[in-house]
């Protein structure tokens, strides 16, 4: 069985890590394992200039992982699709993508009305909404602080 994936859509700063800081412990109360794949459209640095990993990859490797007892990271130090990256993240019971709004996933659009910024995608269009704003729409809508219910409708929808 494939692993549900859902893309939390909406503009820079518009409070999607805000939310997901609430979204996530609400998934993991209900006993789901859950991978969140945050989508950079900059050119994010993850390594630290002068560390083994940093040197191994200035040496030009394709691929430099690191791992320890407790963590472990894979570099991919060349362009990777993100479908590609998020289908490689198996043994959990949800993933989410940060961003991605252009992917086939279903969406999760946060708007939020202080952010001055527009919607990221069509509410009608969407698996849910997440906002502050009275939006007339067929699909659920939930406030900015009600991770709980949100969490509900996922957990009915995968279990």
């Amino acid at each position: 069985m494939s692993i549900p994936t859902y893309a939390l859509v909406a503009f820079s700063n518009s409070g999607k890590t805000t939310f997901l800081e609430k979204f996530i412990p609400a998934l993991k109360s209900r006993g789901l394992r859950v991978a969140v794949i945050k989508h950079d459209g900059h050119d994010f640095q993850l390594d630290k200039e002068g560390k083994d990993s940093w040197r191994i990859t200035q040496a030009g490797a394709d691929v430099t992982a690191i791992v320890s007892a407790t963590h472990a990271a894979i570099m991919e130090n060349r362009p990777t699709p993100l479908p590609d990256i998020v289908e490689r993240i198996q043994d959990v019971d949800l993933r989410i993508v940060e961003g991605g709004k252009y992917e086939n996933w279903p969406k999760i659009m946060l708007y939020r009305v202080a952010a001055e910024k527009p919607m990221a995608a069509e509410p009608d269009e969407c698996f849910a909404i997440v906002t502050d704003a009275n939006i007339t729409t067929t699909v659920p809508v939930f406030g900015l602080d009600d991770a709980e219910g949100l969490a509900d409708l996922i957990y009915r929808t995968i279990k």
